[in-house]
């Protein structure tokens, strides 16, 4: 990162126009958006780049099976595009196509520059090529005859080509390595990288084709056009004007701070780029990031299989900000990660309408209803749980601008929905409702007030990044202008929000409660496309007949057998390598006890301690994962949510529930 002039230039991939673009392209290019939304809100110069990679044989061959020019179907597709970036908000500068005078005439002066240092040379090519990929494999590469990127058919190619000597560089590629350990990331892609390609060997790359011409000719050999990898990566580098009339934002971005890439082309952007840069003698960029893929229960994505999914059905549906935090949310950045409907429907209703749209609506309410909508900053006494809410409030900053450095979204909003879950925490720690029976306790219930809006300040100007529109409808809500979304308004907690702020009379949810059922059953639909059309097949959601389920009777007497504890949560931790279960310890009044409950995927250790809790006390103890447990917490379930039985915070422990 460019600390002294605080410049930021952030990658995408250009992407290939093979087709519409799913959902894996768009979570690639919402990654981007999102660090180019924090490099901005805190202070950056940021140049954030896209594009089209729109030359090569596929492109040619589909065009033609459409009856098309090439230049008319990439412009198609890449109106396409556009759209799409629009409609999920992303705020990228420029976006380039490499078929664009601007890119053809900087890439010839590269292959130029190439030749006149003695870096190319003309030869033959034979070998195996697969067309999809555009990319050439020796016999030895090849996975059981097939392509070993994506795994179809290759043929047999010979032709005349010229050849960039990599040999050349491969010594100093690896010092670079060695030198700059933040250079690839995940870690295991620069393993990868130094023993399935350095170590064994460098070949030679083939820079050219004769066998087709939709492509930028060679200088001085028309015959022969510019091969993709030469063609495609130095986008990065004639977006911003390299050996063109004005190098101005070359100069002043130039080397990126950061390439985003998905993994299936880590290659090309840690050995290709780098080398090519260096016999350009240009800085290299300073991280190349590349992410995992989304995947299905089911495998990759795939027509075939009936389970791709398209980022437009999502937002149209379920609105850009719910698309946008699943995506970052749920799928650890650097890993694969898994969609399902049933997760993303889950993520709405329990992050989005469940703990934030809550939040926001109770506070709202009360606000209205014990400080006639007004935020109170006058005569505020504090409770003794304001100063934990503001340590937590800080200890989330700091760990999310951490983990923002590392573009570790996934951990970012984790953390930041600790905050969330603690400041509803501190709705049930103080009560509002009794503080208000009483006039003596009303500074008290202002200070409440106002923490509460303040939380929800912070928590709104955090959420910019992964969401675009709620924020400002969050602040909006509290009373508060575009101003507060700055940066510098979250630095300290407690004295940013000024007197004479009204918030609005009765909040609008802003994330409406999902019928799963419905839901899933429609996102399902979706990828397979299959969805009915016509108005009387589709599923109503206005109104569902709720089936009553069979319960079987007991009688008094067994009820009685259950003994029922109230209990305070003392301690509490995750069991390793046990994602759903955590290990408590409860003090029963009359005895301390460990529990182990499965409610890991719905609560953090951290917010469960001090929390009151019901404990099946005379069941019999068990071993799980190895872990003593002691008895059973008592929880509800409903659509897939689960939330702990609540307990008046007045019982004392050992109350038996009756």
């Amino acid at each position: 990162m460019s600390e002294q002039n605080k410049t930021f230039y952030i990658t995408t991939p250009i992407y290939y126009p093979s087709g519409k673009f799913h959902i894996g392209t768009a979570y690639t290019t919402v990654a981007s958006d999102t660090i180019a939304r924090y490099k901005r809100l805190r202070g950056y110069d940021v140049r954030f780049l896209t594009g089209m990679d729109e030359h090569g044989q596929k492109i040619q061959e589909k065009a033609a099976e459409a009856g098309k020019h090439p230049q008319e179907y990439v412009n198609e597709i890449a109106e396409a595009a556009k759209k799409l970036w629009a409609l999920m908000d992303i705020s990228y500068d420029d976006f380039i196509q490499t078929t664009e005078e601007r890119h053809k005439k900087t890439v010839e002066k590269i292959f130029q520059k190439f030749l006149d240092n003695g870096d190319i040379y003309k030869g033959e090519y034979e070998g195996w090529y697969c067309t999809p990929c555009e990319s050439f494999f020796t016999e030895t590469q090849l996975e059981d005859g097939k392509c070993p990127d994506c795994g179809r058919a290759v043929h047999k190619v010979k032709e005349e080509s010229y050849f960039f000597n990599m040999k050349k560089y491969a010594d100093r590629l690896l010092a670079y390595y060695e030198e700059n350990l933040e250079f690839i990331e995940p870690e295991s892609r620069k393993n990868e990288m130094i023993n399935n390609f350095i170590k064994p060997g460098l070949e030679d790359l083939s820079v050219s084709r004769t066998s087709f011409d939709w492509g930028i000719k060679v200088p001085g050999d028309p015959k022969h056009v510019i091969y993709v990898w030469v063609d495609a990566l130095t986008n990065y580098i004639t977006s911003l004007g390299y050996l063109s009339e004005d190098e101005t934002l070359f100069n002043k971005y130039w080397p990126a701070d950061v390439h985003v890439v998905g993994k299936d082309i880590v290659r090309f952007h840690t050995i290709y780029w780098p080398i090519f840069l260096m016999a350009l003698d240009l800085p290299l960029p300073k991280k190349v990031f590349a992410h995992g893929f989304i995947m299905m229960k089911d495998g990759k994505m795939s027509k075939s299989k009936g389970n791709v999914i398209y980022p437009e059905m999502l937002i149209e549906r379920y609105g850009l900000d719910a698309t946008r935090y699943f995506l970052l949310r749920e799928l650890p950045f650097g890993s694969d990660g898994v969609f399902s409907p049933e997760s993303f429907v889950e993520r709405t209703n329990f992050d989005l309408a469940n703990d934030l749209g809550n939040l926001l609506n109770r506070t709202i309410s009360m606000i209205n209803k014990y400080f006639d909508g007004n935020i109170p900053t006058e005569n505020l006494q504090s409770t003794e749980f304001d100063e934990a809410l503001k340590v937590h409030a800080e200890t989330v900053r700091i760990k999310y601008e951490e983990s923002m450095e590392k573009m570790q979204f996934s951990v970012v909003l984790a953390d930041l929905w600790t905050l969330v879950s603690r400041t509803n925490k501190y709705i049930d720690e103080t009560q509002p409702w009794v503080l208000a029976k009483e006039e003596a306790d009303n500074p008290k219930l202002g200070a409440v007030m106002r923490n509460l809006a303040e939380s929800l300040h912070h928590i709104a100007v955090m959420l910019q990044p992964f969401m675009t529109s709620t924020p400002k409808r969050i602040l909006q809500q509290l009373g508060l202008d575009d101003k507060f979304l700055s940066w510098e308004t979250i630095e300290t907690f407690g004295n940013t929000i000024p007197a004479n702020i009204k918030v609005v009379e009765k909040g609008t949810p802003i994330f409406p409660r999902l019928d799963s059922e419905i839901e899933i059953t429609y996102i399902r639909e979706e990828m397979r496309g299959s969805v009915k059309t016509s108005q009387e097949e589709e599923p109503s959601t206005e109104s569902k007949v709720v089936e009553i389920p069979e319960i079987p009777e007991i009688s008094i007497d067994d009820f009685m057998k259950v003994d029922l504890r109230v209990a305070t949560v003392t301690a509490c931790e995750p069991i390793p390598k046990a994602d759903k279960l955590l290990k408590l310890q409860v003090d029963l009044g009359y005895e301390q006890r460990q529990v182990v409950s499965g409610i890991a995927k719905y609560y953090t250790a951290e917010e469960l301690v001090g929390q009151k809790v019901i404990v099946v006390a005379n069941l019999k103890p068990v071993k799980l994962r190895g872990e003593l447990s002691q008895g059973m917490i008592l929880a509800g379930e409903k659509d897939g949510i689960l939330k702990l039985a609540s307990v008046d915070p007045n019982l004392e422990n050992g109350a038996k529930v009756k």
